[in-house]
């Protein structure tokens, strides 16, 4: 499922198709496969955790729930799941923060981990508001994440990619 997913988004990316459209369909069919299936995963066997499948398998696992925009219901639902196994050792720390925040930036609130950004129509890439953004790097380097700038400057460096695809 998480081969899958990157693959088409890095297709999307190469053809200078990502960010054309709001949900580009074929990235949306694979969430809608991968949800479905990532629900019956859970539902089954609780948190894929590094115990149950791996170190990759949790990574996937999050990714997927992390690319779940189509049920925010479901991501919220997901945290508790994901914090129980941060605390466990059983999952990363920067799973539950970049999921926090997705679903907290979904719903219109401040992030608190600074793991979600946009793009302005100049092709800049800029956090999303923060709770607190003077403790930000404290609290990103708690949960085994990097500092917020470099952070900023990858997505900074992805978009530019993305843009030069397109021709822009």
């Amino acid at each position: 499922m998480r081969q899958e997913d990157q693959k088409i988004l890095q297709v999307l990316i190469d053809n200078g198709e990502l960010g054309m459209v709001e949900y580009h369909p074929r990235i949306r069919e694979v969430h809608e496969r991968n949800n479905a299936r990532i629900k019956e995963i859970i539902e089954q066997h609780g948190w894929p955790g590094i115990a149950l499948v791996g170190k990759e398998g949790a990574e996937s696992a999050w990714l997927i729930v992390q690319h779940a925009v189509l049920d925010t219901a479901f991501m919220e639902s997901c945290l508790a799941l994901l914090g129980a196994a941060v605390r466990n050792r059983d999952a990363e720390g920067w799973h539950f923060a970049y999921l926090q925040d997705r679903v907290l930036t979904m719903s219109g609130r401040p992030q608190i981990y600074g793991t979600q950004h946009n793009v302005d129509e100049n092709g800049t890439v800029f956090p999303l508001p923060i709770e607190n953004p003077s403790e930000i790097d404290d609290l990103r380097r708690e949960m085994g994440l990097g500092t917020l700038a470099e952070a900023t400057r990858r997505l900074q460096e992805r978009e530019n990619t993305i843009r030069s695809n397109r021709g822009v």
